[in-house]
């Protein structure tokens, strides 16, 4: 594991970024009365959590959590969900990782959602690096980053809770 080498938000801005884009998935879902928030396994899914607390403290909407198990070093083995797709169906669904480096585990859990004929399918995730190999997009974003290809991004939401460059 690479040392850890600086602090970049702190929780105090991860808390504001987290509720910067619960208004904007709230303002994107105006018409919905449910959505759904896709976590991937680990710490998308802390996150959608996160995402999910401030919804339900600015909206009306009834917000499901669902989890998102990939792969990350294999992203073609079958994805695992925490329920049954068919619930998704004409739902308004989001997708929520930590960090979207490549873009390769947002892709292949999008690619499993599509399964379903969603009424609406967005991604979200904390940390956006640049590095994309992968035609994928994160709609709502806590901060964009570029970096060089032998940095790592680490999101802690337990212990010292924050964005380290390593």
């Amino acid at each position: 594991m690479p040392k850890i080498t600086g602090l970049i938000f702190d929780a105090a801005k991860i808390e504001n970024c987290t509720l910067r884009i619960a208004y904007q998935i709230y303002e994107h879902n105006l018409d919905r009365d449910t959505i759904y928030l896709a976590g991937i396994a680990n710490n998308g899914v802390v996150y959608a959590k996160k995402i999910k607390t401030c919804l339900e403290q600015i909206s009306n909407l009834t917000v499901h959590l669902v989890q998102l198990k990939v792969d990350k070093k294999n992203p073609l083995a079958k994805v695992q969900s925490s329920h049954d797709l068919s619930k998704l169906s004409k739902q308004s669904v989001v997708v929520v990782d930590d960090v979207l480096n490549t873009g390769s585990t947002l892709m292949y859990a999008v690619k499993y959602l599509l399964d379903v004929p969603l009424a609406q399918l967005n991604t979200a995730v904390l940390v956006n690096r640049n590095h994309k190999k992968y035609p994928i997009k994160a709609d709502f974003k806590g901060l964009s980053l570029s970096t060089s290809l032998n940095e790592h991004i680490e999101v802690h939401f337990s212990g010292e809770i924050g964005v380290y460059l390593s």
